[in-house]
């Protein structure tokens, strides 16, 4: 037969079969993954009645992290699907970014860790489970690792309203979120861009917002100008965390955590870097001392104009850069303005070298 195999390839009757194997596939896996939630589950019922302490119990972080790894360890054992997962996971996600028509039921297959289930994996359907009655959106976090993810200012709002959010560690993790924009009619949203929602608002929360952002009206306008187009707008926050500003990316845009990913690659062109940066927006808060003390200046023309108050505007974007996650694009800059801060503070009059030391050559005799 002289049939060539691109055009067998093509053949509707292959695109059928090859329906209904991954149709199988899935199905199988679904199965295996059921199999394996409710073993765990009943390991966790049987633990539970012998008292088994557990890691939410212990206050002692060594024994805590000793309690996770053992617990994670233990739902391996008990639950085949994990140890399928660890294997092949990569392949479901990048299933749920090429294969759009089965990506509902490949959501359903995911597994990953959170602020609140230590070294275990959980599922979207236990993250949902485990919701607040207020909360209408699904959160997550994308970093470089777990470490950096934990300890960002930008879990310290989720932590205060004891909110559990994803950790997403794996590159592959940000391209298939930009394919999987829900699950089960929750929204994912990612903590590191604009307009987040708690879904626990209310009139007067709203009304303190509107009364900060019309008080701290002129440095926003300020610090605008200041930064040009570093910064597409300055606004007041309505999250509440300990550092004084944190950057965040507009919601469709690349988070940090993307950027970082796209410069990483082998064949990234740095003259399109530009064009993929997204627009970053400055949230301040209004309640932190330095914050407020920037607000009394940006209101002096005299003190707007001195070279040691746009420094001090500088070291914020600086540091809400770093906070943020974002790498430093002007270090020559920083570094500047890090040198006239400690000539600031050590009360030096100039920054220009000393004379060198004159040194006394003896001459030998002859």
């Amino acid at each position: 037969l002289n049939v060539s195999r691109e055009t067998l390839q093509q053949h509707k009757v292959l695109k059928v079969i090859g329906k209904k194997l991954v149709r199988k596939a899935l199905e199988m896996l679904r199965k295996l993954a059921l199999r394996g939630d409710k073993a765990e589950k009943g390991e966790k019922e049987d633990a539970e009645e012998g008292d088994d302490s557990t890691a939410e119990d212990v206050v002692d972080e060594d024994e805590k992290a000793e309690l996770e790894e053992k617990e994670a360890k233990k739902q391996e054992e008990v639950n085949d699907y994990i140890r399928f997962w660890k294997q092949f996971g990569k392949s479901l996600k990048l299933g749920v970014i090429e294969d759009s028509s089965n990506r509902s039921k490949l959501s359903k297959l995911l597994r990953f860790q959170t602020t609140k289930s230590g070294n275990r994996l959980i599922s979207f359907a236990e993250y949902v489970s485990n919701m607040k009655d207020w909360q209408k959106d699904i959160y997550y976090i994308a970093a470089e690792s777990e470490e950096v993810a934990l300890e960002s200012p930008f879990m310290e709002p989720f932590q205060d309203k004891d909110l559990e959010v994803i950790l997403f560690t794996d590159p592959i993790d940000e391209y298939a979120l930009q394919n999987l924009p829900e699950y089960d009619g929750y929204s994912l949203q990612s903590i590191t861009k604009e307009d987040l929602k708690f879904g626990d608002e209310e009139e007067v929360d709203k009304k303190r917002t509107e009364i900060y952002k019309d008080k701290f009206v002129t440095l926003s306008d300020w610090l605008e100008d200041t930064y040009g187009d570093k910064i597409d707008k300055v606004t007041v926050t309505a999250r509440s965390f300990q550092v004084p500003a944190m950057l965040v990316t507009s919601k469709y845009g690349h988070s940090a955590n993307m950027e970082r990913i796209i410069r990483a690659q082998a064949f990234n062109d740095p003259a399109k870097q530009g064009y993929m940066a997204s627009r970053k927006t400055m949230e301040l808060n209004p309640r932190h001392p330095i914050v407020v003390k920037l607000l009394e200046l940006a209101g002096d023309d005299a003190a707007q104009d001195a070279q040691a108050t746009k420094d001090l505007a500088w070291a914020l974007y600086d540091a809400a850069l770093l906070n943020s996650g974002f790498s430093m694009d002007d270090s020559k800059g920083f570094a500047e303005r890090m040198f006239r801060l400690m000539q600031a503070n050590l009360g030096l009059e100039s920054l220009e070298l000393e004379a060198p030391l004159e040194v006394t050559v003896e001459e030998e005799d002859e």
